[in-house]
């Protein structure tokens, strides 16, 4: 079932998620729901505050990026063909390399699109769908969206990290957001 992503302005994308346990009721169908959720609204990364539960589950299929780009491009992204996954109770153990911009978007946050620097690695300590525990490193773009939905099951959005004067002139498409200002293609619900 394709569920509604929460917007902008919405408390529960400003909370710091909560660890769940195997025994967590509707794990199975919330996971096929939102993959179907975030292929359906075209997006590469989903995390669960985005439809609305304060767990900290994420899932990314970085796989979708590469698929459209040029055979140029690969040299720029030694992450290819990308990975697909679940992660579940997720903890960064370690951040490295340089910081790279580049132009994030995101589906709770539509029609804006700024560039963010991020690290170009990341480790993280996590279990997947079966709970089955990983340690695993990340790179380039994949990092890149990890981190993105990572944020999310930290109470953060990439807003936070462009200038403060850049999120000035944002602040009315901001509240256009969160007010239901907003035309997508996908369904969305908006803070009350």
């Amino acid at each position: 079932m394709i569920l509604p992503i929460v917007a902008y302005g919405s408390p529960v994308l400003r909370k710091v998620c909560n660890d769940i346990d195997a025994g967590f009721a509707g794990l199975e169908k919330l996971i096929a729901d939102m993959w179907e959720t975030m292929y359906a609204s075209n997006g590469v990364g989903i995390a669960a505050p985005q439809v609305n539960k304060n767990i900290r589950l994420f899932i990314i299929d970085s796989e979708q990026i590469f698929i459209n780009m040029d055979e140029e491009d690969d040299e720029n992204y030694p992450d290819e063909p990308g990975f697909k996954g679940v992660f579940i109770n997720a903890h960064i153990t370690e951040l490295n390399g340089e910081e790279w911009s580049y132009t994030e978007g995101c589906l709770s946050i539509p029609k804006i699109r700024e560039d963010v620097s991020r690290k170009e690695s990341v480790t993280l300590s996590y279990v997947d769908e079966n709970f089955e525990s990983h340690i695993k490193t990340f790179n380039g773009i994949t990092a890149r969206v990890i981190l993105h939905e990572y944020d999310h099951i930290e109470g953060k959005l990439f807003i936070d990290y462009i200038k403060p004067l850049k999120r000035t002139l944002l602040k009315r498409k901001l509240d256009d957001i969160s007010k239901g200002k907003v035309q997508v293609d996908y369904r969305m619900v908006f803070p009350k």
